[in-house]
């Protein structure tokens, strides 16, 4: 099981989900637009052409997000490789989870999770991150800044996904260049994502951090 624990560096544990992830034909990418249309979802801007960058992926409310995103990635071929808590790939949809490029975080282990997920940016040339900032669909008052600090020590750019329910739209905002002064930074994606609303917009919080590293 591909977990990110104490004896397992999650660079290697990247490195396979990479390597698992093959090219998405034209002919996914086709379908992945079309099925979005089909329900009534707009596309909106594109992903930045950039090699490498971490996608903020918010606001997460709901099993959906993860769909959505997902479409989102064979819609533009971007081949993404996201992280999950390691308990959603204990069901029969693990090995279909780890195939999309997912990462299981194991919450309880010590593992330096932005220091290895920052290695892991070093090594590869080119690299997508999505993460979900809150870490779960439930609400809650903090965003997790793991998120800020990968950006900013792999010296990698922030860029704004979103799925807004509220207007079916979907799709990729500015990029934001991690000034080191989280404060501020954290003021912008608040001022881009407060009219932004999930599939259960109550469970999608004020955007905050906490003081230290989480």
């Amino acid at each position: 099981m591909l977990t990110v624990r104490e004896n397992t560096k999650m660079s290697d544990t990247i490195e396979a989900v990479l390597n698992r992830r093959r090219e998405v034909s034209s002919f996914s990418s086709w379908l992945a637009r079309f099925v979005m249309r089909a329900m009534g979802w707009r596309i909106a801007g594109e992903p930045p052409d950039m090699p490498k960058y971490v996608l903020i992926a918010a606001p997460h409310t709901s099993n959906w997000d993860f769909m959505i995103m997902l479409a989102l990635d064979f819609a533009f071929k971007i081949r993404c490789v996201w992280m999950g808590k390691d308990s959603i790939f204990r069901g029969h949809l693990g090995p279909f989870y780890r195939r999309m490029g997912g990462i299981p975080i194991d919450r309880s282990s010590r593992s330096n999770v932005v220091e290895q997920a920052v290695r892991a940016f070093q090594h590869n040339e080119r690299m997508v991150l999505a993460i979900p900032p809150e870490g779960t669909r439930k609400r809650t008052d903090r965003w997790k800044t793991g998120f800020y600090y990968i950006a900013l020590e792999a010296n990698v750019p922030l860029v704004f996904g979103f799925i807004d329910f509220e207007h079916k739209t979907a799709g990729f905002g500015p990029t934001l260049m991690p000034s080191g002064d989280i404060e501020a930074d954290v003021a912008i994606i608040r001022d881009f994502y407060k009219d932004i609303k999930g599939k259960f917009p109550e469970n999608f919080g004020e955007v905050t951090v906490a003081a230290q590293k989480a």
